[in-house]
């Protein structure tokens, strides 16, 4: 017997016709988020945030959103004792979540992600967002409460990310509160084709780069990032974002990486919460095992995500353009060639899924919407056993947006 994460829990599968073997990473170790953070402050890349914040200063800490585990909760906490130590009054400390084109946090998602500090967080507005630079000839804008402020702060969870590499650093700030020219042009086919664009890479990744000079042009002076992997929180780092991420990454990395040397009929991919509320999110494991370093599926193997789906398709922009897309479109490999001339922010997972599908089938499982999957040009089916044909070899992996798959 299996067990595999769904929505906040888990559940049970056997696959007793199948040859299966399990795909864990090795994990790292876990460590205690307060300490860490207060311990990557202290001894941050770069100046401390101490010395760059002053009395009278005007703040904004940009936060994660909903889809991302982060424990911002602690994080925040622990970036307000610093700024008050500079003498920065709570009351000038604006904390923005950081949504992309995703849909708005409720007040209970807010207090159960920032706790006693819920009330100093606005959700952002990218249709509000004010110009602040260019990247590229690529105007960056970020929500109001983040350009006008003195000084520039930023959380994030640096993990596997499909363009990026790994995400956090300056990504919290110039995508989670940037507006869509920014997103459109580093999520566009033309970036996503550059070579160096890729699943846990960073270092010669145009996206990163790109991403990275929008932080600069915003003003992020400080970001206090954790990596996160199947035992929880990996570690802290602070300061400086390249530096935080390239110190993060490399944690990451090491915790994450399974060597796989040889194919298989099916990959069973464990998503879990908060990542299978929707299937914009929960696809990432199918594109991941797909489109990552090693695809360790034979020619007509297929991936078999458990999810749960509770907001179907997704609620924000973003999601529902990746729906609409899909949605409407005769077959994946019409929509990929239709798509590669270009598309509306939000709707790159439809580009990415839609290359994945031109290979491999997708399979969901135990979800609340069979049917936004079906339109969504993928399969549903009721139980993982249901989508595994018998005397399949299996790869399974129980967590597969914290796997990097790479060659043996």
């Amino acid at each position: 017997m299996l067990t595999l994460p769904l929505g906040e829990g888990s559940i049970t599968v056997s696959l007793p016709e199948c040859e299966v073997t399990v795909c864990e990473p090795p994990g790292g170790e876990p460590v205690d988020v307060r300490s860490a953070a207060e311990s990557a402050v202290s001894e941050p890349h770069g100046p401390s945030l101490r010395s760059l914040a002053d009395s009278g200063d005007e703040v904004a800490v940009v936060v994660t959103d909903v889809t991302r585990a982060t424990p911002d909760d602690v994080l925040l906490d622990v970036l307000l004792a610093e700024l008050a130590a500079a003498g920065v009054d709570r009351e000038d400390v604006t904390v923005v979540l950081g949504l992309g084109l995703h849909r708005p946090m409720t007040d209970a998602e807010i207090r159960g992600a920032l706790g006693e500090h819920a009330d100093l967080a606005e959700n952002h507005d990218p249709d509000a967002a004010v110009s602040v630079g260019t990247v590229d000839d690529c105007q960056v804008a970020v929500t109001p409460a983040v350009a006008a402020a003195d000084l520039v702060v930023s959380t994030g969870m640096v993990e596997p990310h499909q363009y990026a590499g790994f995400s956090g650093g300056a990504k919290t700030v110039a995508i989670g509160a940037g507006a869509e020219p920014l997103i459109r042009y580093t999520h566009g086919p033309e970036m996503l084709a550059r070579s160096g664009v890729r699943l846990g890479r960073i270092d010669g990744n145009p996206f990163r780069e790109t991403v990275d000079l929008a932080g600069d042009e915003i003003g992020l002076n400080f970001c206090l990032n954790v990596p996160h992997g199947p035992p929880g929180v990996l570690g802290a780092s602070a300061g400086e974002p390249r530096a935080v991420v390239a110190d993060l990454a490399a944690t990451a990395r090491a915790a994450l990486s399974v060597s796989v040397d040889r194919t298989y009929d099916a990959v069973v991919a464990g998503v879990g919460a908060p990542k299978d509320a929707n299937l914009y999110q929960a696809t990432r494991a199918a594109t991941y095992v797909i489109l990552g370093d090693r695809n360790p599926l034979r020619p007509g193997g297929r991936v078999v995500l458990p999810a749960a789906l509770p907001e179907g398709a997704g609620e924000g922009t973003g999601e529902r353009r990746f729906y609409d897309r899909l949605s409407a479109a005769d077959s994946a490999a019409a929509l990929y060639e239709e798509m590669r001339a270009g598309y509306e922010p939000g709707a790159q997972r439809a580009f990415v899924v839609a290359r994945a599908l031109c290979d491999h089938d997708i399979y969901v499982t135990n979800s609340e919407s069979p049917a936004v999957v079906g339109e969504c040009l993928m399969h549903s089916r009721e139980t993982v056993a249901d989508a595994v044909a018998p005397g399949s070899e299996v790869l399974v992996v129980p967590d597969a947006l914290d796997t990097l798959l790479v060659d043996g």
